[in-house]
């Protein structure tokens, strides 16, 4: 599949709201270069997304002790969310939280993105998660990505990313160093071949 085919029929701006980004083999600015971004809203006023592969050395338990929530579980215990990695969402305002989580549940700040897919940035889901009350699926993430009205559409157009559709599967179940390539596979792409489509894009 032909890169020029890939991108020269962009989806309308609410469209994108629940799609992939992943970043081109061109796009080498550290702060997204390899990245896959999940878009939580975009409007013609710009957009707002989180990196969804970049684990950070920090555990759920660092952050939830740091806020001062206890992590027991429904029969009383302590609960271990040590292995529970937070993640880095983008450049923005690295110190915010987002939970990205699946399931029906809605907290005091709850935004759907997909019928898969919702997001909370209130305090109240983190309480529910260190009670194991929470989401059966989720992701803790700091920070996130931002862009100012028409920059992705420009970033798009420049082939700086690809759209790919997002998934139950490669956001909770696909480990974070394979959902590039995966997400890529979706759409009939290998990586390796990639590349030197992009210069006859």
């Amino acid at each position: 599949m032909q890169l020029d085919r890939i991108q020269s029929n962009h989806m309308q701006l609410s469209q994108l709201t629940g799609q992939l980004l992943l970043a081109s083999p061109s796009l080498l600015e550290p702060g997204f270069k390899n990245a896959v971004i999940l878009i939580c809203h975009h409007d013609d006023k710009g957009c707002m997304g989180l990196i969804i592969n970049r684990p950070r050395d920090i555990s759920i338990a660092d952050v939830l002790t740091d806020l001062d929530i206890e992590t027991v579980s429904p029969t009383g215990k302590q609960r271990d969310q040590s292995e529970n990695k937070v993640f880095e969402g983008g450049p923005v305002d690295d110190f915010r939280g987002f939970v990205l989580h699946d399931g029906w549940q809605v907290y005091e700040s709850t935004m759907q993105i997909s019928s898969e897919l919702h997001l909370t940035s209130s305090r109240d889901v983190l309480e529910a998660l260190g009670h194991g009350e929470g989401p059966e699926h989720y992701m803790l993430i700091l920070g996130y990505a931002g862009w100012q009205a028409g920059q992705l559409e420009a970033e798009l157009s420049n082939n700086d990313w690809l759209i790919a559709p997002a998934s139950h599967h490669i956001v909770f179940q696909e480990p974070p160093a394979g959902r590039w390539d995966f997400g890529a596979r979706c759409m009939g792409i290998d990586r390796n071949h990639l590349s030197s489509q992009i210069g006859h894009a």
